[in-house]
């Protein structure tokens, strides 16, 4: 395994393009130059009797290119900090990651009012001499990268990116797509977040082929960056495939240098219909954050499933760790022993590329049990092999690319003083993932309008831009167990019909359905 010191050694000479943004262009060269200036600059600043955890809250800029190969260089840690965040979460976020300091903008400041963590400018962090001594050792399991996710509890948890789990798939990834120099990898999904690490920047410096950034995902301006920048190759997550189709068709759609597009969690007709419009391949995998269960489509995956898993990726039942049976199929495509087929991906062999979340001991053991890593995904896999996903262990969701935790979400509604009970829920999204569905009981003799709803929700300062409702029901009462736990599986089963209002996709305003 390499480190990324050592793939930006191997760029340090090399005069062909690097990095592409909208505000300029550096060649791998220059772009490792910059780096440098800046990783010398961050050890000058580090504490050595604490983490080197440096915080970074950025949109897919210039710096934030720079801040990534700083560390991938200087051997320190950056903190990936996600832009959706608000108030105390984000607060809280930098304090359990330990971040030393957070490098950010001035249309990102303003996000870091709740925390007391010193923030740098990004204009000072490279002009700052360097003190330290001499460079860190850096090795494949060196941490380079803390990435947060959300768990069951609600809390999201750093996942720790190593040198290995950075490098690794950029290898497998290029080599798949016969990806050189000559190339342009187009990344617009956000660099806190795991699939552009993995999908799209390591793809790029692996190959040696152009980074070129948007700077925000815009699914009007994806086709024209990508023509732009010749760009040859794009990630994606989530929707953003599905957006994009959403808008209007061109003549000229098919005239565009794309070859191959790969991501993770689109519908099986946006990637056809992506596909065809755009002239291109569209290869869809399987995996998380944690990339420890992958499972990877292949030219004859069938219609529903998400492909066929790596070796060691098994279906097991929770309760006695043995593999599921096989899924009987009826010619209507329906599951006879549905119950007994579905279990939990999980990864026979070991972690994986799992290296554990950081200041998270209880949350790393759930997820390692007997040795193996069990995913929290449900699925269950047809005679052939191929994996259909079943839905999640845990009480999340994954809207747009991103988990979210109900648990969290519900103690914000309630802030509201007409609010009584509060109960968050997915439904399939008809493009991939899942719609976020709000039920609420009023309390008695009052009545709450979607404007008031809209305008509550604008003032919370912890509720990220993904985790709006996009339908709320308000009930008379919550269906409970008897232990009077809200059933939740009862409110998904009437599906959308009884919906009171739905937030316009791309925006904020409610409305009656």
């Amino acid at each position: 395994m390499t480190t990324l010191r050592e793939t930006f050694s191997g760029l340090a000479e090399v005069d062909s393009p690097g990095l592409l943004t909208a505000s300029g262009s550096w060649s791998w060269r220059e772009y490792v130059e910059q780096a440098e200036l800046r990783a010398r600059a961050i050890a000058g600043m580090l504490d050595p009797a604490r983490p080197p955890h440096v915080g970074v809250l950025l949109d897919n800029t210039a710096e934030m290119a720079f801040q990534l190969a700083a560390a991938g260089i200087g051997g320190h840690v950056v903190v990936g900090l996600n832009t959706t965040r608000r108030g105390t979460g984000m607060a809280s976020d930098i304090t359990r990651s330990d971040c030393q300091f957070v490098v950010t903008d001035a249309a990102h400041r303003p996000l870091l009012e709740a925390t007391d963590v010193p923030i740098l400018d990004e204009t000072q962090v490279w002009q700052t001499p360097n003190t330290a001594g001499p460079p860190r050792t850096v090795g494949p399991a060196t941490l380079f990268m803390l990435i947060f996710t959300s768990g069951t509890s609600g809390e999201p948890k750093a996942v720790r990116m190593t040198h290995e789990k950075v490098t690794f798939p950029g290898i497998m990834l290029a080599d798949r797509f016969q990806l050189t120099a000559e190339d342009v990898c187009y990344v617009s999904m956000p660099l806190f977040h795991s699939n552009a690490i993995m999908a799209g920047w390591s793809v790029a410096i692996a190959a040696g082929a152009a980074i070129a950034l948007g700077e925000r995902f815009s699914a009007s301006g994806f086709i024209e960056d990508a023509r732009s920048y010749g760009a040859t190759y794009a990630n994606y997550v989530g929707k953003p495939l599905a957006h994009i189709l959403a808008t209007p068709p061109k003549p000229d759609d098919d005239d565009n240098p794309l070859r191959v597009v790969f991501g993770n969690e689109a519908g099986e007709r946006d990637i056809t219909e992506f596909g065809r419009r755009f002239g291109c391949l569209v290869w869809d995998g399987f995996g998380s954050t944690e990339n420890a269960v992958i499972v990877t489509r292949t030219p004859d995956t069938p219609t529903g499933s998400i492909g066929q898993p790596l070796d060691g990726v098994a279906v097991l039942d929770p309760e006695t760790s043995r593999e599921c049976p096989r899924a009987v199929v009826d010619e209507h495509g329906n599951v006879s022993n549905l119950d007994d087929a579905v279990g939990e991906l999980v990864n026979t062999l070991g972690a994986g590329q799992f290296a554990g979340y950081y200041n998270d001991e209880a949350a790393t053991s759930a997820r390692m049990r007997d040795g193996m890593y069990w995913s929290g995904d449900l699925a269950w896999r047809d005679q052939a092999g191929y994996v259909y996903f079943a839905g999640r262990t845990s009480d999340w969701l994954r809207v747009d690319g991103e988990n979210l935790a109900a648990a969290p979400i519900e103690r914000i509604l309630l802030r509201h003083p007409l609010v009584s009970e509060a109960a968050v829920y997915a439904v399939p999204d008809p493009s991939s993932g899942d719609q976020l569905v709000a039920a609420l009981v009023l309390r008695e003799d009052v009545t709450l309008s979607p404007a008031e709803f809209e305008s509550f929700l604008a003032g919370q300062e912890d509720l990220g831009t993904k985790a709006w409702p996009r339908h709320v029901l308000l009930a008379v009462s919550l269906p409970r167990t008897a232990t009077n736990k809200v059933l939740k599986r009862a409110l998904q089963q009437q599906g959308l019909d009884q919906m009171t209002w739905i937030r316009e996709e791309r925006g904020r305003a409610y409305s009656a359905r």
